[in-house]
């Protein structure tokens, strides 16, 4: 009997923190994993925590989730090797710096929602057929609600506008597929997080791979190989 293909996934943000932990935990669960991330060296530590671990040997794409051309080319290079995506964890996000509402600076709230806004816009028409071609696609949003805290309007503008997008999607393709989620993690030592509470007791915070671990044991349970 032959086995099953392995599963594809691609994970952005994926060269640290819970992007990291994500990608990490599901190579050691046998997935094919796609790791997007702007920043080289993580990528390269991540292939090697993901072989490490006994896994397959992930395809490292060093971009920025706000190329759009090269985002275009990543997922028509998926499509002619794989024919399809099983998942697609989107967690790269940026942190805008705190400010006051009516003192943020454009530059600012502007690559917050080129970043984690309009990327998401853009990724879902392009992911959405390969997930369609999976037995079981599934896209899952990390999401991080900030709405009305005090000086995280730019970050929380940008990533409430792109979990209400998602939300519209999930409900749009219930039916039909993909099927379409947002992780809520609990707070954890993050990068993004630091530059929010600097000097914070980072061992009070959950760690990411604990997260990773209850984000990828949900989603083995649900996606089924080709």
């Amino acid at each position: 009997m032959t086995a099953p293909a392995p599963l594809i996934a691609l994970v952005t943000g994926a060269s640290r923190g819970f992007g990291f932990a994500t990608a990490r935990a599901l190579g050691a669960r046998g997935v094919h994993v796609v790791a997007l991330a702007r920043t080289v060296g993580g990528l390269e530590d991540l292939a090697d925590a993901i072989e490490a671990d006994g896994g397959p040997s992930p395809t490292l794409v060093p971009l920025s989730i706000t190329d759009e051309g090269g985002l275009r080319r990543l997922c028509l290079a998926v499509h002619e090797r794989w024919g399809r995506l099983d998942l697609a964890i989107h967690a790269a996000a940026i942190a805008p710096p705190l400010s006051p509402a009516a003192n943020t600076a454009e530059k600012d709230f502007d690559q917050a929602l080129e970043t984690n806004l309009r990327a998401t816009q853009r990724l879902i028409p392009m992911l959405a057929p390969l997930l369609l071609a999976a037995p079981s696609g599934r896209f899952v949003y990390v999401g991080d609600d900030r709405t009305g805290q005090a000086f995280f309007g730019a970050y929380a503008a940008a990533k409430a506008g792109a979990e209400a997008l998602v939300r519209a999607w999930a409900a749009e393709t219930a039916r039909i597929g993909p099927m379409v989620e947002i992780f809520q993690p609990r707070p954890m030592p993050t990068a993004l997080r630091a530059r929010f509470y600097p000097g914070e007791n980072a061992r009070a915070l959950t760690p990411c791979a604990t997260e990773a671990t209850r984000l990828v044991d949900a989603l083995m349970a649900e996606v089924t190989a080709v």
